[in-house]
């Protein structure tokens, strides 16, 4: 943002995930309609398909034909109840989640000046937001829902999906496939066009836990059904895979305990973060994380790292340094000092002051000082005083 214009594509930059995935869960409830859709019809039409030929042959029975017709409209009555079940309990709610979030970037994308009272209030809604997403993140579930409760903005964070996000990695974290595989099968399409292998990992667990009980004959069995049709790109794993059923969980050969390493449950776990965050085109930091990173990487000098620090730069911050320690420095096409006591930019309008030690400051900040102390004023770093006509001024070239 420049005097004051706002920058679309940089708010927009941030909110790609914010319409994503109630997104998502739409296509999640079409393809559940689309799924119900092919099998009751499929079964009708079968069912159809078989009176036609009865009639053709001369072989229909009355009775029986009435019985197979009124089959086949209590199959669509019921596919009927269930596409009106599905979408009275996700398909409405999730379309309602999307227009109001789409009407809260409108309303943005509306404003054309940063420094008005709408941007502002547009900006702590998104800071609530940020913060709930980076509550529901860090497992502070209770927390995130308080606080979306209490600044009415449920529809706009993403509680449903961290909750079954939690819910899953507590699964796998309790040495448990079942509730991942669960989540695979209902997104199976789209893992599959991300060419992501969540899946197989998954089942090769279960098949490495088989054989770290020893029940071989299992094993054997859960290979053949679910590791066998992976054998046209995991063939390699598979084959490995396979000398367990001859091998202890106390070997001390390095492939082998590798597999049989109870940490691969942890591995497991980043996995599917990685993968639900991708389906839902997520980022991996929280969205707050981002925004400082963004700023801290706007503001970070190697001055910010002296011994003296500004009490109003971010980056000098002790609780944000973490942070700025991890984005580059600021690139600047053209010089900018800021006043270390005021943190304000020192231009032709606040011309920079130099002490007799060579110490510069803004001259606002030593204007006011020397007020203070009749004429005089004191450099915060060395402590040498000076009178203020003593000081001069800094062209910058």
């Amino acid at each position: 943002m420049s005097s004051g214009k706002l920058n679309i594509d940089g708010v927009m930059l941030f909110e790609q995930p914010f319409a994503r995935v109630p997104y998502e869960n739409y296509r999640k409830v079409f393809r559940a309609s689309q799924r119900n859709i092919e099998r009751e019809l499929g079964n009708v039409q079968t069912t159809s398909n078989d009176l036609l030929k009865r009639c053709k042959s001369n072989e229909d029975n009355a009775e029986d034909t009435a019985k197979a017709i009124d089959g086949m409209i209590g199959r669509v009555e019921n596919l009927k109840r269930k596409l009106g079940e599905l979408q009275d309990t996700a398909g409405r709610p999730t379309l309602d989640v999307t227009r109001e979030r789409l009407h809260h970037l409108a309303a943005v994308e509306a404003l054309h000046s940063a420094s008005g009272p709408d941007f502002s209030r547009w900006a702590d809604t998104r800071l609530d937001r940020w913060l709930v997403d980076w509550a529901l993140r860090s497992g502070r579930e209770k927390t995130a829902r308080k606080l979306a409760q209490e600044k009415d903005i449920e529809t706009l964070v993403d509680i449903e999906l961290f909750a079954d996000i939690r819910r899953i990695e507590d699964a796998l974290s309790r040495h448990s496939c079942t509730e991942a595989l669960v989540w695979c099968s209902e997104n199976k399409t789209a893992l599959r066009k991300m060419k992501n292998t969540l899946e197989f990992e998954l089942r090769l667990q279960e098949y490495i836990e088989l054989t770290r009980a020893r029940k071989t004959q299992e094993a054997i069995a859960y290979s053949k059904k679910h590791l066998v049709p992976w054998q046209d790109t995991h063939l390699k794993q598979i084959l490995q895979a396979s000398i367990l059923l001859a091998i202890l969980p106390s070997t001390s050969c390095g492939q082998y305990r590798r597999l049989y390493d109870t940490s691969r449950w942890s591995s497991l776990i980043q996995a599917f973060r990685l993968a639900i965050y991708s389906l839902n085109t997520l980022p991996t930091e929280p969205l707050l994380n981002l925004a400082l990173y963004s700023g801290l990487a706007s503001l970070k000098l190697p001055s910010c790292y002296d011994s003296a620090k500004n009490v109003d730069c971010p980056v000098c911050d002790p609780c944000i340094k973490s942070l700025a320690d991890e984005v580059p420095f600021s690139h600047h096409a053209n010089s900018t000092i800021v006043c270390r006591l005021s943190g304000k930019i020192m231009d032709e309008d606040n011309m920079p002051m130099v002490f007799p030690n060579g110490n510069v400051y803004s001259r606002e900040v030593l204007q006011e000082m020397a007020m203070k102390n009749n004429g005089k004023v004191t450099c915060p770093q060395t402590g040498d005083t000076c009178e203020f006509t003593a000081l001069k001024k800094v062209f910058i070239s």
